[in-house]
């Protein structure tokens, strides 16, 4: 049975944006299985194993904050073909009004497995070698080779990108949790079990980038995922 890995989160500010607001950005309650995800791959992201979020603990009560902002209101498409395909701020720029989450925390469970990465939808073998080599590399594929890579750059903070809540400017802050028992008798969850409505689970990457949505249940501050009902 694969280990199950535990990440305590948290940040300022999170947007996890409701796919059916597409103009201002509205989040959800609490943070999707997608953005869990992301928050791993951040530390540790290889084309020969796949992550798999299986639990979300919401460890501090759900607060909001409307913040009005510049965006862009338009994007460059390179499918466009020639030409200065460059946006020019001044031209395209727009307030925007937002309804994010402040002062976010979660306890984050999930577990990988190990693939075949040449089949891996972002698999990009020309950038083999362009990055220094993990301690671990020489190892042959097995788990126990990618559970020692994140365990220890988890525990000295190291990432591949920094993990953000949602958006990329709400920047997140991660520690490794060693013992989640211990963890979750030390800080416990929120008392409070809505039900979430539909909730983003993921996209298929392969499948014409095809959305994955589920009924998110929340029983005192927490959210199983391990056997959900994924509709497409």
């Amino acid at each position: 049975m694969p280990k199950t890995l535990c990440l305590k989160v948290w940040g300022d500010f999170a947007c996890f944006t409701r796919p059916e607001m597409k103009v201002e950005r509205v989040s959800y309650d609490v943070i999707t299985p997608s953005a869990a995800r992301a928050v791993f791959e951040a530390i540790l992201w290889k084309p020969e194993i796949r992550w798999t979020v299986t639990k979300i603990e919401v460890l501090k009560p759900i607060k909001w904050i409307s913040v009005r902002r510049n965006e862009i209101g338009k994007v460059a498409s390179a499918d466009n073909g020639q030409g200065d395909r460059g946006l020019y701020i001044e031209e395209h720029r727009q307030q925007r009004a937002g309804l994010f989450l402040r002062d976010v925390a979660y306890r984050l469970h999930a577990q990988f497995e190990v693939v075949d990465g040449s089949k891996h939808v972002h698999h990009y073998p020309e950038l083999r070698g362009r990055f220094p080599a993990e301690p671990e590399e020489s190892q042959p594929e097995h788990p126990a080779k990618y559970l020692s890579m994140f365990q220890r750059r988890a525990k000295k903070g190291q990432c591949f990108w920094q993990p953000y809540l949602g958006c990329r400017e709400f920047s997140a802050h991660f520690e490794l949790v060693d013992d989640a028992a211990a963890a979750s008798l030390a800080e416990p969850p929120i008392s409070d079990s809505p039900s979430l409505g539909w909730m983003l689970h993921d996209i298929d990457f392969a499948d014409a980038m095809r959305p994955g949505f589920f009924r998110a249940e929340m029983k005192s501050g927490i959210i199983d995922l391990e056997d959900v009902e994924v509709r497409r």
